[in-house]
């Protein structure tokens, strides 16, 4: 396995190569030889995208470092093993590269950017990973399997209070628990629900939410690790909740559905009731921005990335792309916003273009 830090020529010259291909406003765009491909200083909007590599997931930000790291489980036809790349925050030119041997998908940091930790979905384990030089410090991989006898999944990697939440997308689901220092199995949430997805904290409420494809969140006491409840939209429709984020400050969650109904569904922690339905299309990934009172939506079919106002939730902007925008990644000072894109695949779910990361400077 190679797993440093340091770019090589070949990884290097196919990771500098940066396309523009997301429009705002239909302002014009400008091509830097050699560079990024940035709006022109006269823009409204500063957005730069550039291709990557294949099969780009979930992204890390280390403030101290300046540096995005952006977790890829490479090609699923004839490749084995994944890569961590890192990037310049500001103009996602890279900086390194790590290359595993297993699939990276979900990824979070330790507050003071000590550690990396990445989901090893196919294989149904998490990695604890340096960031500096790209080794993987500690591993752990859960013995759970599926109907198939194949590994449960491992999605969404949340950290709270020195615990790692990971859950695994079996029918039933599970919630493992794991000691984020020595990378140690705690205990498992049973009966999660069908494909446990998003997974967060909430100060208000003082409960950790997982959302599964059942259309369940489910509300587990952090101290004993119990499932106390179980809010649903209560209207009697299908729905399968994907990722979830919450406005601290009223108590709102926001979570984003994969149903036929496509629209993400505001609920109030203190009743557990939805109090409001955004009817924007097809949603995946969503964030909120404390700093700006912002809702962002990446909408993986639409092709867009939607800005809303987070009071009146109209939308206040939009930019569309090439690709299918997926993840997204807010800036601890609110003011950036980063986003995974990926093209459109065939039945071999590949393709011949590069997935690509882009950033969209807040005004």
């Amino acid at each position: 396995m190679k797993a440093l830090f340091s770019p090589r020529k070949a990884a290097l010259a196919l990771a500098m190569v940066i396309t523009f291909s997301l429009t705002a406003c239909q302002t014009a765009v400008k091509k830097v030889d050699g560079g990024a491909v940035v709006m022109q200083p006269s823009s409204p909007d500063n957005l730069i995208e550039r291709e990557l590599g294949e099969g780009l997931y979930e992204m890390a930000y280390l403030p101290a470092k300046n540096a995005l790291y952006v977790a890829s489980a490479q090609g699923f036809k004839d490749v084995s093993g994944g890569m961590i790349y890192r990037l310049d925050a500001t103009t996602l030119q890279s900086t390194g590269a790590g290359h595993f041997d297993l699939k990276n998908f979900g990824l979070i940091s330790e507050p003071d950017g000590s550690a990396l930790y990445a989901t090893n979905s196919l294989d149904g384990g998490i990695s604890k990973i340096d960031p500096e030089n790209g080794k993987v410090l500690k591993r752990l991989m859960f013995d759970d399997k599926n109907e198939k006898g194949l590994p449960v999944g491992t999605r969404e990697i949340f950290l709270h209070d020195g615990l790692i939440y990971v859950g695994g997308t079996g029918d039933p689901g599970v919630i493992w628990v794991v000691d984020a220092k020595t990378l140690t199995l705690k205990t498992r949430i049973k009966n999660a629900g069908k494909w446990v997805t998003g997974i967060i904290f909430s100060p208000v409420s003082d409960r950790i939410y997982a959302a599964n494809g059942s259309g369940e969140i489910l509300v587990i006491n952090p101290r004993n690790h119990k499932i106390e409840q179980r809010l649903t939209a209560g209207d009697g429709q299908d729905y399968q909740f994907l990722n979830m984020a919450e406005d601290p400050a009223t108590g709102r969650l926001f979570v984003t559905n994969n149903s036929k109904a496509k629209n993400t569904l505001v609920f109030d922690e203190r009743s557990g009731k939805v109090i409001k339905r955004l009817d924007v299309g097809d949603s995946m990934g969503i964030k909120f921005n404390g700093k700006r009172n912002e809702i962002y939506i990446s909408q993986l079919e639409s092709k867009k990335v939607l800005q809303l106002d987070g009071t009146t939730y109209e939308v206040k902007n939009s930019w569309s792309f090439d690709r299918h925008p997926d993840n997204l990644l807010v800036s601890p000072d609110g003011q950036t916003l980063y986003v995974t894109t990926r093209p459109d695949f065939n039945q071999h779910h590949s393709s011949k273009e590069l997935d690509g990361v882009a950033r969209i400077q807040l005004n």
